[in-house]
């Protein structure tokens, strides 16, 4: 009975061991933590969208207040509504981003925008809004498709240039397949009239262009006929026209019907913000002068109540995406997601650039409005679902890991503790014997 007792306590200890060795061997799973870039671009659009919704009710809540009564908080509302609508977005493109987007869907919805910058441009369909007929609407709602192409546009390209490598060394290959798709609707967009998303769309092609190879010089090349076209274009249009002579003389013509107004009412109110500004509501110009202050020329409003601190503190975050933006491209794993990340980056970067060099006085009128911070519901999706996208090529599956650290488990650590002691020991016998 004794004997039988100690064997199965034998038999149950070894049977212990076993159980422990092969916990230890298991490798432990663990989760992986998101990279750098990802944590970076999260961080900076929260923070933009948080802070162009206090903007938003700040700059549209006083005049609504005297124009229609109630609280004026109706864009406030709807910027809250559109920007869900985004993070909804932006969370299926982060997780399924790349395997939505595939080439038939892409061509399908080349197709559809093109579509719709036709039939907005018919009266009775596309709505007038100072002078320019770029939006669908319905009621409060609206919907400009400009939008929906220039996103439509990017990604076609970066998959062209992502597919056709060999063709950047041909001028005349690389450019003809995209100036094809791209001259008819910048085109459409230049009609409505839409200067600034035509030179956003530009920028961005110019940006893929350079990251897919192409050399300087035909970039070169590509930029004077670019910028000649748009010359003429906009000498062509009365519109466009007034806003360019506006740009070169704002003093000149800064009455209340004047081309130059909006652009002096928004230096003015820059200056009167100073270092720390007027303090958050308190601006003037936003009541009483400045028109449209919560879309286009927010950025003068945020210069004004929270000064150049204010600016700095936007430009800080566009810095961050930026800088996301390119270590995602850096970091992606093949040609496609390289070029779409530089091209989504550079759609979020131009866009921003435009209108603050336009709020500065450093370039001409051109309606675009400032990323995730303006009133603008469209842009606002689409450039929502562009961080998505940014944030599904950050994935840890879909990126080049530099310099990897080998990954070892529990199993092999432990066999290499016993062939290190075992090494240590034959070299001490070895060192006996010879004594």
């Amino acid at each position: 009975m004794a004997g039988a007792a100690t064997a199965r306590r034998g038999r149950d200890a070894a049977r212990g061991d076993s159980t422990k060795t092969a916990k230890r061997s298991r490798p432990a799973s663990r989760r992986v933590p998101p990279p750098l870039e990802h944590r970076i671009l999260m961080t900076a659009t929260l923070c933009l969208l948080a802070f162009g919704a206090v903007m938003v009710y700040s700059a549209s809540s006083p005049l609504g207040v005297l124009s229609a009564g109630g609280s004026g908080a109706g864009e406030f509302v709807r910027y809250l509504m559109f920007g869900a609508v985004g993070l909804v977005a932006m969370h299926v493109f982060a997780r399924h981003g790349l395997e939505i987007l595939t080439p038939k869907l892409v061509n399908g919805l080349l197709l559809v925008s093109f579509l719709l910058l036709l039939l907005v441009l018919v009266p009775g369909f596309g709505v007038v809004v100072n002078g320019a007929r770029r939006w669908f609407a319905a009621g409060p709602i609206q919907f400009q498709p400009s939008e929906l192409m220039k996103f439509s546009l990017v990604v076609y390209v970066a998959r062209y240039l992502a597919d056709h490598p060999k063709r950047m060394r041909s001028f005349k290959q690389a450019v003809a397949p995209i100036a094809v798709l791209a001259g008819p609707a910048c085109l459409l967009i230049v009609v409505e009239p839409d200067l600034g998303t035509t030179l956003v769309v530009a920028f961005s092609i110019a940006a893929l262009l350079v990251a897919a190879g192409m050399p300087m010089r035909y970039v070169a090349v590509l930029a004077a006929i670019v910028a000649v076209g748009v010359i003429l274009l906009a000498t062509a249009q009365p519109y466009e026209r007034a806003r360019l002579t506006s740009f070169l003389h704002p003093w000149a013509t800064a009455t209340k019907s004047g081309a130059g107004y909006q652009a002096v009412q928004g230096q003015i109110a820059l200056g009167s913000g100073g270092l720390f500004g007027v303090g958050l509501g308190r601006s003037v110009q936003k009541i009483f002068y400045l028109p449209e202050a919560q879309t286009d020329f927010i950025l003068a409003v945020i210069g004004e109540e929270l000064g150049v601190l204010g600016i700095l503190g936007v430009v800080c975050l566009y810095g961050m995406l930026a800088y996301a933006g390119l270590r995602t491209a850096r970091r992606a794993a093949d040609r496609y997601a390289k070029l779409l990340a530089t091209g989504l980056t550079s759609l979020i970067l131009c866009q921003g650039i435009l209108n603050i060099f336009v709020v500065l006085g450093l370039a001409p009128l051109t309606g675009v409005p400032l990323p995730f911070i303006s009133y603008a519901p469209t842009n606002l999706c689409v450039l929502l679902a562009g961080v998505g996208l940014l944030l599904n090529i950050s994935r840890p599956g879909l990126r080049v890991v530099r310099n990897p650290r080998k990954v070892e488990s529990a199993e092999d650590r432990d066999r290499r503790r016993r062939d290190r002691r075992t090494r240590r020991a034959g070299a001490g016998s070895g060192r006996r014997a010879a004594g």
